[in-house]
């Protein structure tokens, strides 16, 4: 992987973390289309540059994540982030076996746009409109919604907005849960990703892949830094397309890419 597809890549995991379009699926496809899809450290990266993108959340919403006099907020993320990492432990070896194979991944793009064409429609009345209304019990809920995420191209995002919404959340609320709750979950992913998983073609821990070589380190640290100023733009600009036209567009446009790209890696490829 040279720095202008690494560079690309951020930008992609910038960009579609927080939206319902998943950013997995994005990187994923990307990387084939590159031909690097199947390198440890490609993988690795895929996964580590979300840490940029966990930033961008702590920094816009710094007032909610310092303010240590709401303990029950931080109660609720933990709560909430525990389906994720027993059942992302569980079944990681199948979610891998999986990133490699573009065209399921396309076929579920397609599905979730279908969903997200009527999610609006079919929670019109939300009952919880900030966040200290949730309770924990919801919060867990959400938390096992957000697991189908596990299937890549489902989008970590759409699958924890909508549990949202299906707990009574307004459309606002459920999109910055769903923010709050990316933090623990993908700060989990990205510290096993680099200190604990050994990846198979190399046989070696993800620290041990990124100081491998200097132009490793390089593109790690850049990687991040670019997701991370991405984020931050894209959270602004979902948070301001949801209030004015709710899902609709991004199940269009999961449609749209996952037909195209179906059609690529079935037919062109």
């Amino acid at each position: 992987m040279d720095y202008l597809q690494a560079l690309l890549i951020a930008i992609i995991e910038g960009l579609t973390e927080y939206l319902p379009v998943s950013s997995t699926g994005h990187m994923i496809f990307l990387s084939s289309y590159f031909g690097i899809q199947n390198d440890d450290f490609v993988k690795l990266f895929q996964v580590s540059i979300q840490f940029g993108a966990i930033l961008a959340v702590v920094v816009l919403y710094w007032r909610k994540f310092f303010d240590f006099s709401k303990f029950n907020f931080f109660i609720k993320l933990a709560c909430a982030v525990i389906p994720a990492l027993i059942l992302g432990k569980l079944f990681d070896d199948k979610i891998e076996a999986v990133l490699g194979n573009p065209i399921p991944i396309a076929i579920v793009l397609i599905l979730g746009g279908i969903v997200l064409l009527f999610i609006d429609n079919h929670f019109q009345n939300p009952t919880i409109i900030q966040e200290e209304d949730i309770t924990i019990k919801k919060a867990v809920t959400i938390g096992f919604w957000q697991c189908l995420a596990m299937m890549p191209g489902t989008s970590r995002s759409a699958a924890s907005i909508i549990g949202g919404m299906q707990q009574g959340l307004s459309r606002q609320a459920a999109a910055e849960f769903s923010f709050f709750l990316a933090v623990p979950t993908m700060l989990a992913v990205t510290c096993y990703s680099v200190f604990l998983k050994t990846y198979e073609t190399s046989q070696m821990k993800g620290y041990e892949l990124i100081l491998k070589s200097d132009e490793n380190i390089k593109i790690f640290l850049i990687g991040n830094i670019v997701a991370f100023i991405v984020a931050v733009l894209a959270i602004k600009f979902f948070i301001e397309i949801i209030k004015k036209y709710g899902f609709k567009p991004w199940g269009w446009y999961r449609i749209i890419v996952g037909s195209f790209l179906l059609i690529y890696f079935t037919y062109l490829k």
